[in-house]
Formats: C-alpha cells, structure tokens, sequence
C-alpha cells in the first residue's frame, strides 16, 4: 500500500508542480494587473498543495518528486512558441490555464478511484482535489467573463 501511495502522490506532485509553472507563467504574460495577481496567488497555494505532497511522500519513506512532467515541460514550451509568434490576450492565457486545470483535475479524480490508499492520503487527495475544483471553476468562469465582454 505504501509503494502506491508514494507513485500516486508523486503524480500528483508532477501535475501540480505543472499548474504551479503555469499559473507562473500565465502571470508573467497577463497584461490586466488582477490577472497576474490572482495567476500569482494560485501559483502561490499550489506551492504548498506541492510541499504538503512531497512531505507525505517523505514520510512515507519515499523519494519526492521535485518536478514537473515532460507533458507540462512541453505544453509551457508550446505556449513560449505561441507567445513568440502572436500577441497572447488575457483571454487566451485564460484558456490555456484551463486547460491546465483540466488535466490536475482528472489527474485527482484518477487518484480518488485508487482503491487501495490509506485513509490519510485519501482525506489529503480529497482536500487538494476541492482546491483544484475550485482553480478550475474559477478560471472558467473568469474565461466566460472574458469570452462575454470581448476583454
């Protein structure tokens, strides 16, 4: 049970590890100042979602992970080329961020349908996954906002 707990929390670490790059990344590139305020804050709380992770793994006896995944390498270097070759509006960081969330939020919900983790990882996989619920609903909604008013 332990060895799976470990390589479940170091996915989560990797895919987090991606949104906090990204939320960073997206910050750098806002041009509204709220924008890259809130992308900063979130970057901010995924941070410590990562250190909480990682010391979980590092009581259990494991070996944390201290990166991202090569997909989240390759999607901030896809975003990079994009930004080099066009003028990257609020609207589209807010798309591409979504996306982001898109992927940690199936990455926790696959982690919730292990059915062999122990009721403490579980209970931290749970609480991590509303955070991520609500990043996600969040740059949604604010997406939504942007699509609507044309910003």
């Amino acid at each position: 049970m332990a060895d799976n707990n470990v390589s479940v929390l170091n996915d989560l670490i990797e895919v987090s590890r991606d949104g906090e790059e990204g939320f960073r990344k997206a910050a750098d590139d806002a041009k509204n100042p709220e924008l890259k305020t809130l992308f900063s804050s979130r970057a901010t709380e995924i941070g410590a979602a990562v250190r909480e992770l990682q010391g979980q793994v590092a009581a259990l006896g494991g070996k944390p992970e201290d990166h991202g995944s090569m997909a989240g390498a390759l999607h901030r270097g896809w975003i990079s080329l994009r930004t080099a070759v066009s003028d990257r509006s609020d609207l589209a960081i807010l798309e591409e961020t979504e996306k982001g969330e898109d992927v940690a939020k199936k990455k926790y919900a696959d982690a919730l349908q292990e059915t062999d983790l122990s009721f403490d990882i579980r209970a931290l996989i749970e609480r991590q996954y509303q955070g991520v619920l609500r990043n996600h609903d969040l740059i949604r909604d604010l997406r939504n906002r942007y699509r609507a008013s044309g910003e």
